[in-house]
């Protein structure tokens, strides 16, 4: 397969941006060798600048559950950008899209729109601090909730230790006040709430991470988040910038059903242009300026590109119920890919949420940090090239969840299978 005017677009890269990329996720860095450039998307596919076609299970990280190019969310940019792009100023599409949000997710009652999902924790961080009046967050190892300094941690020595910068620029001072615990852990948790409890503002967790790979929160974790932080007086943030709306209509906690104080979403929200929002309970969002005094201001919060295609694609889900059917093609993908391993013995294990999945070289079930950062991540180096070299697009590290769409088809599950089943044998 050909990528030559792939390496000659990232050669010209390196030299205009730190490492050629504009986020690390792009780098390859945990697979080794250079980035494929992209032409254009098309329903299920990606086509490389040197007309290369890859099945794409990344749908650029989550968004792109309708697929790329979807007809609806199409029209409905062609139809908001004769009108304008950005007027800093309120729109009646900021309330139709906050409609949908509250209407979906049980937890929203009100919600602020912004543009990331880093930005959305970062100031569902900053309300639950000025709503409970105290200074500590927990969050979980493995968990990522964006590039806030906050939680941009490392553990300590024991559950229940004060974390440590694990990125430069991020000081001792901005990292004091997070603590790291163990996912999947309600011991660890409660040992955390038993010392530091009254200073406790929130709990944040991924009910279904996806930056482990794709691992669910169990029923006793999921219950002590709720108890625990309840009967402390901290908030429960659920962060579901990559499973609401992926997983189900209403997010993991539809399904689970457990109701956070504060949510984060992103990603599929946006269409696929740049959105993110929290919410949660009244009683909380009203701490918010103007109508409280917890800060949080954005130019381009809720552009009228972003929220019509967020729009478009909220509609669509809601009407199509996909879920389902996404459901049941995972599951072939899920048992092909298995399959595929076990045939080559290699061992392996399969995290795996609705529309989620991913494929571990590990000899145990992944349930936290821990346990993935055992996988073998040589071996999935070559699996994931073996892959490209096939036309199957998958996340460069062992530590990103897959992402189906309502574009992919059986026949491209099963040649994803049929890719895997060579692969495998190449790498036993």
């Amino acid at each position: 397969m050909n990528r030559d005017k792939s390496h000659v677009a990232f050669t010209l890269a390196k030299e205009l941006m730190p490492g050629g990329v504009n986020s690390p996720a792009r780098a390859f860095g945990g697979v080794g060798g250079e980035p494929i450039f992209f032409d254009r998307a098309e329903g299920a596919y990606l086509f490389d600048v040197d007309g290369n076609r890859y099945i794409d299970y990344v749908g650029s990280w989550g968004p792109m559950i309708l697929g790329h190019g979807h007809p609806g969310v199409v029209e409905a940019l062609e139809a908001v950008i004769r009108k304008g792009t950005s007027f800093g100023a309120p729109t009646t599409a900021e309330n139709e899209l906050a409609e949908l949000l509250i209407d979906a997710v049980p937890s929203v009652e009100k919600v602020r729109l912004v543009n990331s999902g880093t930005e959305a924790a970062m100031s569902a961080i900053r309300l639950a601090r000025g709503y409970t009046g105290r200074s500590m967050i927990v969050k979980f190892a493995g968990n990522y909730h964006g590039h806030v300094d906050s939680l941009l941690v490392a553990a300590g020595s024991s559950a229940a230790t004060l974390a440590a910068p694990n990125s430069p620029g991020v000081t001792e001072g901005t990292a004091k006040d997070t603590l790291v615990l163990k996912y999947n852990d309600p011991e660890a948790l409660e040992a955390a709430f038993s010392e530091h409890g009254p200073q406790i503002a929130a709990v944040i967790v991924e009910p279904v991470a996806g930056n482990m790979g794709c691992v669910k929160a169990s029923l006793d974790f999921r219950e002590a988040l709720r108890e625990l932080t309840e009967r402390h007086g901290a908030l429960l943030i659920f962060d579901e910038v990559m499973s609401g709306f992926r997983v189900a209509y209403g997010g993991a906690q539809a399904l689970f059903g457990i109701r956070p104080d504060l949510t984060t979403l992103g990603k599929i929200i946006g269409g696929g242009l740049p959105m993110g929002a929290y919410g949660g309970r009244d009683d909380v969002m009203d701490h918010v300026l103007p109508a409280g005094k917890v800060f949080q201001a954005g130019t381009l919060s809720g552009n009228p590109l972003a929220t019509a295609a967020g729009i478009a694609t909220l509609k669509t889900l809601r009407d199509l119920d996909p879920y389902e059917e996404l459901e049941r093609l995972s599951t072939r993908l899920a048992t092909g890919l298995e399959d595929s391993a076990e045939s080559a013995g290699i061992p392996h294990a399969i995290g795996w949420f609705g529309a989620m999945l991913t494929l571990f070289f590990s000899d145990e079930p992944v349930t936290d940090w821990e346990v993935a950062a055992r996988c073998d991540t040589e071996r999935f180096a070559k699996y994931f090239w073996g892959m490209i070299g096939r036309g199957v697009y998958l996340p460069c590290s062992q530590y990103e969840a897959m992402f189906l769409s309502t574009a992919h088809t059986e026949q491209d599950i099963d040649a994803t299978i049929s890719a895997a089943r060579e692969v495998m044998a190449e790498i036993a």
